[in-house]
């Protein structure tokens, strides 16, 4: 443990009394009361995440009118031609052989020459070393992995708590502004991963305790990793390394939405292209328990005592009290099939269903 990373709210985390575990390389806090209370602040109220360790890099810069958008554009998978500056857009970092998912992350436009990455934590220097070893002259990458934290206040009552904080909040739903507090700079994005509607704060690092004391104050409820997880999975939001990897492609994840497939060139287009034409060999759905089993990440899927597939998540969900879960399957599955899932053993019935798994509500 004395070899992981510490985020700027390590300690107030442990006299939190939070669970502490390794994510990605960080000690980070897992669960304060429990799972179960902090997932249902989140969907009734509002509760706040320090996510800190995930990535965080920037482009800076153009080359006879080769700009930072165009070098970021012709790299990741997504069409940054579709939004403009103070928006944000969900990408993928894709292997240039092999069309795997080197990472997901979510890219924000400052300008025409900036663009402001958040990759996952684990994937950070991968993401930023490729960009880099791959920038022309005039284009500079730099890692701002521990420059800036990131708080997630997300639920329904999000709005209400950043708006306390003398924060804007009336910016749309994956946009962002740059804002003060206290005199200090600080990001606002309307973005998360719980589907609700939510912002994170991106303070410099060293200003994150009084920001993170500040939001505590107002009543919020403090959640770790743990929830976020099983928000996340109630959302079917992919969890990198589980349901993406470099041995899952986005047309595998059914992320092609992310991808910009007629843009000309962007790093696995080839190999991604070539997939979607002949159609993949596996593709990812939402499973539900129809009985008391937990289908969990790697157990397998079985048709007629067949193995026809792997769960790449599951857990059970605090909102429909059923267990829910993701797998990758052979692509003759279809929505409605009922399957059965390997528990140590034991079969579990589920039944295939399109995610997510309870609405949407980040507005």
């Amino acid at each position: 443990m004395t070899d992981l990373q510490k985020s700027p709210l390590h300690d107030r985390h442990v006299a939190l009394g939070a669970k502490m575990a390794d994510f990605g390389g960080w000690d980070m806090p897992i669960q304060y009361a429990g799972v179960l209370q902090e997932h249902t602040a989140v969907r009734e109220a509002v509760g706040v995440f320090d996510v800190s360790h995930l990535g965080k890099g920037v482009v800076r810069g153009a080359s006879s009118g080769y700009t930072a958008v165009d070098f970021v554009n012709d790299r990741l998978t997504n069409d940054l031609r579709r939004i403009g500056p103070g928006q944000a857009q969900y990408t993928l970092c894709c292997d240039d052989a092999t069309g795997g998912v080197v990472d997901d992350l979510i890219q924000y436009v400052r300008s025409e020459d900036e663009v402001f990455l958040i990759p996952n934590a684990a994937n950070s220097s991968q993401v930023v070393s490729r960009l880099a070893a791959d920038a022309p002259a005039g284009i500079e990458v730099e890692d701002l992995h521990t420059s800036l934290a990131v708080l997630a206040v997300q639920g329904p009552q999000s709005a209400k708590v950043v708006e306390q904080l003398g924060l804007p909040t009336s910016h749309d739903y994956m946009s962002f502004t740059n804002a003060s507090w206290q005199d200090k700079p600080v990001i606002v994005c309307r973005t998360g991963y719980t589907g609700e509607l939510g912002f994170e704060l991106l303070p410099r690092w060293d200003d994150a305790g009084e920001l993170w004391d500040a939001v505590l104050a107002l009543g919020v409820t403090p959640c770790g990793l743990g929830a976020r997880d099983t928000l996340r999975t109630e959302m079917g939001y992919p969890l990198h390394g589980q349901d993406l990897s470099l041995d899952i492609t986005p047309v595998q994840a059914r992320a092609g939405w992310a991808v910009g497939w007629k843009k000309e060139r962007f790093w696995g287009r080839d190999a991604l292209v070539a997939e979607k034409e002949r159609g993949p060999r596996r593709l990812l759905w939402g499973l539900e328990a129809l009985d008391r089993g937990i289908p969990r990440a790697h157990m397998t899927v079985l048709r007629d005592g067949a193995a026809i597939g792997e769960v790449t998540s599951g857990t059970f969900s605090p909102t429909r009290k059923v267990g829910i879960g993701l797998a990758l399957l052979d692509p003759s599955v279809s929505e409605g099939d009922e399957l059965v899932v390997d528990v140590r053993g034991r079969t579990t019935q589920v039944r295939v269903v399109k995610p997510p798994f309870v609405p949407s509500h980040v507005r």
